[in-house]
Protein backbone atom coordinates (compact mmCIF):
# COMPACT_ATOMS: atom_id res chain seq x y z
CA UNK A 1 0.00 0.00 0.00
CA UNK A 2 2.70 2.25 1.09
CA UNK A 3 4.38 2.17 -2.36
CA UNK A 4 1.36 2.51 -4.35
CA UNK A 5 1.58 5.58 -2.60
CA UNK A 6 5.18 6.47 -2.99
CA UNK A 7 4.55 6.52 -6.87
CA UNK A 8 2.05 8.51 -6.43
CA UNK A 9 4.66 11.21 -5.00
CA UNK A 10 6.67 10.58 -7.88
CA UNK A 11 4.51 11.22 -10.40
CA UNK A 12 3.42 14.75 -8.84
CA UNK A 13 7.06 15.16 -8.44
CA UNK A 14 7.49 14.62 -12.24
CA UNK A 15 4.62 17.13 -12.91
CA UNK A 16 6.30 19.75 -10.90
CA UNK A 17 9.80 19.65 -12.16
CA UNK A 18 8.24 20.21 -16.03
CA UNK A 19 5.60 23.11 -14.76
CA UNK A 20 9.27 24.77 -12.91
CA UNK A 21 11.11 24.04 -16.44
CA UNK A 22 7.83 25.95 -17.86
CA UNK A 23 7.72 28.47 -15.92
CA UNK A 24 11.59 29.27 -16.69
CA UNK A 25 10.61 29.00 -20.01
CA UNK A 26 7.89 31.80 -19.95
CA UNK A 27 10.50 34.22 -17.43
CA UNK A 28 12.89 33.89 -20.35
CA UNK A 29 9.42 35.02 -22.88
CA UNK A 30 9.31 37.92 -20.41
CA UNK A 31 12.50 39.18 -20.12
CA UNK A 32 12.61 39.07 -23.89
CA UNK A 33 9.58 40.59 -24.36
CA UNK A 34 11.21 43.98 -26.16
CA UNK A 35 14.39 42.42 -27.51
CA UNK A 36 14.73 43.48 -30.98
CA UNK A 37 17.45 42.50 -33.28
CA UNK A 38 20.37 45.51 -33.79
CA UNK A 39 21.21 43.67 -36.99
CA UNK A 40 19.38 45.75 -40.21
CA UNK A 41 16.76 43.47 -40.82
CA UNK A 42 17.24 40.98 -38.75
CA UNK A 43 15.00 38.91 -36.07
CA UNK A 44 13.98 39.78 -32.73
CA UNK A 45 14.01 37.24 -30.10
CA UNK A 46 11.08 34.39 -31.00
CA UNK A 47 8.66 33.44 -28.12
CA UNK A 48 9.79 29.46 -26.46
CA UNK A 49 7.12 27.28 -25.87
CA UNK A 50 7.66 23.76 -23.87
CA UNK A 51 6.27 20.57 -24.91
CA UNK A 52 5.58 17.67 -22.75
CA UNK A 53 6.00 13.77 -23.19
CA UNK A 54 4.98 10.96 -21.23
CA UNK A 55 6.94 8.20 -20.17
CA UNK A 56 6.09 4.75 -18.01
CA UNK A 57 9.13 4.53 -15.05
CA UNK A 58 10.20 1.08 -15.81
CA UNK A 59 11.43 1.01 -11.89
CA UNK A 60 7.95 2.15 -10.41
CA UNK A 61 5.67 1.46 -13.69
CA UNK A 62 4.07 5.02 -12.93
CA UNK A 63 3.18 7.06 -16.37
CA UNK A 64 4.84 10.15 -15.84
CA UNK A 65 5.92 13.14 -17.75
CA UNK A 66 9.13 14.90 -18.56
CA UNK A 67 10.05 17.93 -21.00
CA UNK A 68 9.93 16.57 -24.32
CA UNK A 69 11.75 20.16 -25.90
CA UNK A 70 11.78 23.63 -25.43
CA UNK A 71 10.77 24.89 -29.36
CA UNK A 72 10.61 28.04 -30.63
CA UNK A 73 6.98 29.50 -31.53
CA UNK A 74 6.77 30.27 -35.71
CA UNK A 75 3.94 32.83 -35.78
CA UNK A 76 5.09 35.75 -37.40
CA UNK A 77 6.62 39.19 -35.73
CA UNK A 78 4.58 41.86 -35.62
CA UNK A 79 6.24 45.55 -37.40
CA UNK A 80 6.54 48.70 -36.11
CA UNK A 81 8.03 51.76 -38.41
CA UNK A 82 10.94 53.30 -37.10
CA UNK A 83 13.73 53.79 -39.66
CA UNK A 84 15.59 55.07 -37.63
CA UNK A 85 16.44 52.33 -35.43
CA UNK A 86 19.36 49.93 -35.73
CA UNK A 87 17.46 46.77 -36.93
CA UNK A 88 15.02 48.52 -39.40
CA UNK A 89 14.79 46.91 -42.78
CA UNK A 90 15.10 48.28 -46.06
CA UNK A 91 11.41 50.12 -45.55
CA UNK A 92 12.27 51.37 -42.48
CA UNK A 93 10.15 48.34 -40.17
CA UNK A 94 11.65 46.71 -37.21
CA UNK A 95 10.31 43.17 -36.26
CA UNK A 96 9.07 42.99 -33.04
CA UNK A 97 9.51 39.83 -30.98
CA UNK A 98 5.98 37.70 -30.75
CA UNK A 99 5.80 37.20 -27.30
CA UNK A 100 2.55 38.61 -25.70
CA UNK A 101 2.60 39.51 -22.26
CA UNK A 102 -0.78 38.47 -21.46
CA UNK A 103 -0.64 35.09 -23.11
CA UNK A 104 2.54 34.73 -21.09
CA UNK A 105 0.61 35.97 -17.95
CA UNK A 106 -2.12 33.76 -18.65
CA UNK A 107 0.42 30.42 -19.16
CA UNK A 108 2.31 31.55 -16.40
CA UNK A 109 -0.95 31.22 -14.41
CA UNK A 110 -1.56 27.44 -15.63
CA UNK A 111 1.78 26.12 -14.90
CA UNK A 112 1.71 27.42 -11.13
CA UNK A 113 -1.57 26.16 -10.86
CA UNK A 114 -0.38 23.24 -11.98
CA UNK A 115 2.35 23.30 -9.85
CA UNK A 116 0.51 23.70 -6.98
CA UNK A 117 -1.82 20.95 -7.46
CA UNK A 118 1.05 18.64 -7.98
CA UNK A 119 2.38 19.71 -4.78
CA UNK A 120 -0.83 18.77 -3.17
CA UNK A 121 -1.25 15.44 -4.39
CA UNK A 122 2.76 15.11 -2.84
CA UNK A 123 1.87 16.16 0.46
CA UNK A 124 -1.63 13.81 0.05
CA UNK A 125 0.23 11.07 -0.67
CA UNK A 126 3.12 11.30 2.38
CA UNK A 127 0.03 12.23 4.63
CA UNK A 128 -1.60 8.72 3.92
CA UNK A 129 2.17 6.81 4.15
CA UNK A 130 3.11 8.22 7.25
CA UNK A 131 -1.06 7.00 8.53
CA UNK A 132 -0.10 3.46 6.65
CA UNK A 133 3.01 3.87 9.09
CA UNK A 134 1.32 4.69 12.23
CA UNK A 135 -1.17 2.25 12.06
CA UNK A 136 1.40 -0.41 11.31
CA UNK A 137 2.55 0.45 14.29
Amino acid sequence: MAGNLSVSADIAVSGMKVQAERLKVIAQNMANADSISTEAGGEPYRRQVVTFQNYVDKETGGEMVRVDRVVKDMSPFNKKYAPNAPGADAQGYVSLPNVDPLVEIMDMKEAQRAYDANMNMMRTAREMSSNVLDLLE
